[in-house]
Formats: structure tokens, C-alpha cells, sequence
């Protein structure tokens, strides 16, 4: 009882030195809980030497580097089909055949038309036919006797004359006669030298061109008609069947040399001007994953061009294709390689900031931020080229876990 009298008094008397340790705890309690709070949470990451390539990423469709479209030329059925879809063919191979019947009932006529203008023609070089030539032969015969015969008498009649035994009303009639024959004569003879007027001549040779360019172009859909192989390929569209009708210019087969093939990439607007020939160029088909085809752009674009809602170049590329795998038409995933560089420092690109434009990081250095600017070289979607600026192996922060702003000086923790 004593005891628990005397502690009482004990604290009674010094009831303030006990609040104020309680009060000194509490303080340090909160102290360490406050500087505890102000390091920020930061995501951080390290500088190191790697790989890094700057590229543009698209899409873009394959085609044949060598293609060829056969057409029907005129309304006709497919009298046969000697291949199939995916048949690879020879030079000059018979590939298809359509019915000709009415191509060559047109140019039997055509040809007709053709043998009958060359003999104009030969008429036309020989004076007239034969029939007409005779005639004119027997014509100038008679015309050259009758003034041969004129010319006699008219010769006799002057020596009578001078005799006294003609007339000179009789000499006028003989020299009448032979002005007569001789006119006969010469008009026979333009007869058979210029048969023809120059019109007719004009005519003659219309008419004939007219049917050789009719002869050529039936000889020309014959040759249509019989579909072959131009080069070494593989039939890659065949829209028709056999017996079916076709009209003219609808499409009756393709064929392309699928060893290489032309790939077409559309870059959009801003990325053009990052394009050179010779960069490397890779190729996904969703079709066959993990596969990669590479090339090398071969042109620039030479202008823009509105496809869907992008403005876009079109540059190309030759691909290997011996499996024969890339068809034409499809859509490829393209990666254009604009730069590479190995062996450098790189950051992601979430640590680089930019003040006024120029870029820094912040250093983590004893648990607080410093600001190193740097000078960057190529980067990518993910990173960036450190020329200068900051080591190998330095620890450079990305962001804070808990949204607050990072600046020089402040404390930071790393999460991992």
C-alpha cells in the first residue's frame, strides 16, 4: 500500500517529464515515417552496350516481278483448260484453248479479202486484167494498121497530085484520115498506159491495206485463242472452266515467275524522307509464322499518294522466293532497317527527357536524382542511342511509381 502511494506521487509531481518523453517518441515515430515518405518510388533502369536499330514499320503487298494476263479476245466458250491453279509451266506451253470456229470463218474472209486486192493491185501494174489486156493489145493493133494504111494513101495522093491526077479536095480527105488514125492510135496507147486514174489507184491500195490490217488482226485473235506459256512460270489464277463462256476482255488465266518477287511497301508521310536505296528491308506473312524474308529497297517514292485515310510513298523491293512460298496479291508485315549501330550505349526511351530541347536523364546516384544531359544518335520505339552524356552501367530513372514529378536533388527508392 505504501509502494502503490509513493508511485502515484512520483507521477503526479512529474506528470509533465512524462508527456514530454511520450511526446519526444512520437516525434521521432513521425520523423521516420516522414523521411520514410519522401523518397519517391521510382521505376529505374541501366545503361548498357547493345544493338540498336532505327526502323520503319508498315505493310505493303506482294506482286510478280514477270507477270502475264491472258484475255479473252472476242465472245467465245473455253473449249479446254490443259493446267490448274499452281501448275508451273514451260516457255510455249499450251496452257488453254478456246473455241475458234467463228475466228477462222473470219479470217478465211479476211483472207479472201486480201487475195482479191492483190489481184487489183496486179491488174492495176499490168494495165487490167487478162481479158482487158487482149482487148487492148487487138485494139492498138487495128489503130497502128488503120494510120500505117492512111499514111500510104495519103502518100500516094501527093504523087498524083504533083502528077495532076488528084484532087486537092481529095489530099485534105487522105491527111483527115491519117490525123483520125493516128488520135485512134494514141488513145489506145494512154489506154494502155494509164488504165487507171489516180483515184482508182488510191482506191485499189485503201481497199488493200484495209485487208491486210483485217488479215493481221484475225491472225492476231487466233492467236489468242490458243493460250501458251510466254516465259518459264507458275499459274497462279485461273477464273474460268472449261465450257464456260467468256466475254471479250474478261480475264482467262495468270502466270508469273514467282522465283522473285516484287514486294510494294507504303511508308507513311513523315517516314519517307528516312528511306536510301540499299536498306535493309524484312518481311513477315502472318500465313507462315516465324518465317522472315529479307530485301533491299530498290526505289524511292517520287511522290505521295492518299491510300485509305494515310498519305503514303511507295518504295520496293526484290525478294528471293525459290520455295515459291509469297504469293502474289497477299499483305506482308515490312520492317525497313533506316539505321544500325552495335556496340553503343543505349537507354530506354522512357528515361530521356527534354528541357528546352535538350536532352538529359536523371542519374541515380546514393538514393537521389541527378541530371546528366545527354547527346542522342538513332533510337526506336523502345530505345535510344546515348552518344555522350552518361556511362556504361549507370542507373538512370524512368518514372515514378506513384505520379509524382521527378526532379534534380530528390530522394528516390527503386522498385524492381
Amino acid at each position: 500500500m505504501a509502494l502503490t502511494t509513493t508511485s502515484n506521487g512520483f507521477f503526479s509531481r512529474h506528470r509533465w517529464l512524462v508527456w514530454a518523453a511520450g511526446i519526444a517518441v512520437a516525434v521521432l515515430l513521425l520523423a521516420s515515417f516522414m523521411s520514410r515518405d519522401d523518397a519517391i518510388p521510382v521505376r529505374a533502369a541501366t545503361v548498357q552496350r547493345s544493338t540498336i536499330r532505327s526502323v520503319i514499320s508498315t505493310n505493303g503487298k506482294v506482286e510478280p516481278v514477270q507477270s502475264f494476263e491472258a484475255h479473252a479476245p472476242v465472245g467465245t466458250t473455253v473449249k479446254r483448260l490443259l493446267v490448274k491453279e499452281g501448275d508451273r509451266v514451260k516457255r510455249g506451253q499450251l496452257l488453254a484453248q478456246l473455241d475458234d470456229a467463228e475466228a477462222n470463218s473470219q479470217a478465211a474472209h479476211a483472207l479472201a479479202q486480201v487475195r482479191g486486192s492483190q489481184a487489183n493491185v496486179s491488174a492495176q501494174q499490168s494495165g487490167g486484167n487478162r481479158e482487158e489486156v487482149l482487148t487492148l493489145e487487138a485494139q492498138l493493133v487495128k489503130s497502128r494498121n488503120e494510120r500505117d494504111t492512111a499514111r500510104r494513101n495519103l502518100e500516094a495522093l501527093k504523087r498524083l497530085q504533083q502528077q495532076g491526077a488528084a484532087s486537092p479536095g481529095e489530099l485534105k480527105q487522105a491527111e483527115d484520115q491519117v490525123a483520125g488514125a493516128e488520135a485512134d492510135l494514141k488513145l489506145v496507147q494512154q489506154k494502155q498506159q494509164e488504165r487507171y486514174s489516180q483515184p482508182e489507184i488510191a482506191r485499189v491500195e485503201a481497199q488493200t491495206a484495209e485487208a491486210q490490217s483485217a488479215y493481221v488482226a484475225a491472225e492476231n485473235i487466233l492467236r489468242q485463242l490458243n493460250i501458251r506459256a510466254p516465259f518459264d512460270g507458275i499459274v497462279y489464277s485461273l477464273p474460268v472452266h472449261q465450257g464456260a463462256y467468256v466475254s471479250a476482255g474478261d480475264l482467262v488465266l495468270q502466270e508469273a515467275d514467282l522465283a522473285k518477287v516484287l514486294v510494294r511497301a507504303y511508308v507513311d508521310e513523315p517516314d519517307v524522307g528516312r528511306l536510301a536505296r540499299g536498306q535493309r528491308i524484312d518481311l513477315i506473312w502472318d500465313a507462315i509464322p516465324g518465317r522472315t524474308w529479307q530485301g533491299s529497297v530498290s526505289s524511292i517514292p517520287s511522290t505521295v499518294k492518299l491510300l485509305g485515310t494515310r498519305n503514303v510513298g511507295e518504295t520496293t523491293c526484290i525478294v528471293d522466293n525459290q520455295d515459291f512460298k509469297l504469293l502474289p496479291n497477299i499483305n506482308v508485315g515490312v520492317t525497313i532497317v533506316t539505321a544500325e549501330h552495335q556496340n553503343v550505349l543505349t537507354v530506354p526511351r522512357e528515361s530521356v527527357r527534354l528541357d528546352d530541347g535538350k536532352a538529359f536523364v536523371y542519374e541515380i546516384v546514393n538514393d537521389a536524382l541527378q541530371r546528366r544531359d545527354i547527346q542522342t544518335s538513332i533510337s526506336n520505339l523502345t530505345q535510344v542511342e546515348v552518344a555522350n552524356g552518361i556511362t556504361d552501367k549507370a542507373l538512370v530513372a524512368l518514372a515514378s511509381t506513384n505520379s509524382k514529378p521527378l526532379r534534380e536533388g530528390t530522394t528516390v527508392r527503386v522498385v524492381r
